[in-house]
C-alpha cells in the first residue's frame, strides 16, 4: 500500500487483518507493512506477526517489514519477536530475521543491519532491547558477532 492509496486503501487492509482467509490476512500485512510508521497501524501488524491460525501470516508480514530495511521494520519484528509465545510464531519470526541478516550481508549492508541492532539494544521496550541484544551478542543465539569478537569454530 502506498501514500496514495489513501482511507479507502487502509480501511480495506484493516479489514482484512480480520479475514478468515489466510491469503487475506497475508496481504493485509504486506499492504500495511508499506506504511509501518503510522501508529494506526501498529496494532494490527503485531497482531498479524503473531497471527495465531497461521505461521504464512507471520513470514509475509515479516518479510514485508523487513524488506524495507530500516529500524521501524526490524524494530515491529523484534518487538513481536520479543512477544512470541507459541514455539511456530517464535521460530517463524526468528527465521526471518536471520534471513534478513543475511540478506544485508549479501547487499553489503552488514554495517548497517548492526548499527540498527545498536540503536534497538537502547530501545524503550524492554522486549526490543533483549531481543537486539540477542542478535549482537556472541553467544550461541546470536546472528550478528559483535565487532571485534570472533566466534568459535568447532
Amino acid at each position: 500500500m502506498s501514500e496514495g492509496q489513501g482511507a479507502d486503501g487502509l480501511m480495506a487492509a484493516l479489514h482484512d487483518t480480520e479475514s478468515e482467509s489466510w491469503s487475506c490476512r497475508a496481504a493485509a500485512g504486506r499492504q500495511l507493512a508499506a506504511i509501518a510508521g503510522r501508529a494506526e497501524v501498529a496494532q494490527f501488524l503485531e497482531r498479524l506477526l503473531l497471527d495465531p491460525h497461521d505461521t504464512g501470516v507471520t513470514q509475509e508480514t515479516a518479510e514485508a517489514l523487513l524488506q524495507r530495511r530500516d529500524l521501524v521494520g526490524l524494530r515491529i519484528v523484534l518487538a513481536a519477536l520479543s512477544q512470541a509465545e507459541e514455539w511456530p510464531t517464535a521460530d517463524q519470526l526468528d527465521g526471518e530475521v536471520f534471513n534478513h541478516q543475511s540478506w544485508m550481508i549479501a547487499d553489503g549492508r552488514r554495517d548497517q543491519f548492526v548499527q540498527q541492532l545498536e540503536v534497538l539494544a537502547a530501545d524503550e521496550d524492554a522486549g526490543v532491547r533483549e531481543e537486539a541484544m540477542r542478535l549482537l551478542g556472541s553467544g550461541p543465539d546470536a546472528i550478528v558477532p559483535s565487532p571485534g569478537k570472533k566466534k568459535s569454530v568447532g
